[in-house]
């Protein structure tokens, strides 16, 4: 039963399992998850080699939990440039890959033109981003940032 389809790959409910097994543990071993959604351990590394081939699967990491490593804040920023040329764009968006603090960045649509999720230790350290990397992009015509009190759910995929 197909489910999706990307570039003419189709995608089933065991190949949906099989990924929400690797969300769970990547590091689980193909017979662990082959006996978890019904599948040989080969069957189940053919479908794992065919999503990466494919792009559906794109790398393997592990969870990070911020606050044990001294991120005990995340603040949603919210930008408008003065300009929305392609080259203001592009600049802005290179200058964000380079700050370690912003763990996500988003195009948007609607009354602001990015969101930008930032990780820092605390409000001193968020006030010491904005004056030292953030205020100093060019083309910032204005920002609201909020600050995240509790995450009720994060998740990367809508399946994991």
């Amino acid at each position: 039963m197909s489910i999706s389809k990307k570039e003419g790959k189709l995608f089933d409910m065991q190949d949906r399992a099989i990924l929400r097994a690797l969300l769970q543990d990547s590091r689980k071993s193909f017979q662990d998850i082959g006996q978890e959604v019904g599948l040989s351990t080969t069957s189940c590394w053919n479908r794992i080699k065919r999503m990466e081939e494919s792009g559906a699967i794109q790398g393997y990491t592990v969870k990070v939990d911020l606050a044990q490593l001294g991120y005990q804040d995340t603040v949603i920023v919210q930008v408008n440039l003065e300009s929305h040329s392609d080259a203001t764009l592009y600049e802005f968006g290179r200058v964000l890959e380079t700050i370690p603090e912003i763990v996500e960045a988003y195009l948007v649509s609607g009354d602001y033109d990015y969101y930008i999720r930032i990780a820092v230790k605390d409000t001193r350290d968020y006030e010491r981003l904005l004056r030292e990397k953030l205020y100093k992009i060019p083309g910032i015509r204005h920002s609201k940032s909020t600050f995240v009190l509790r995450t009720l759910k994060k998740s990367d995929t809508p399946f994991g």
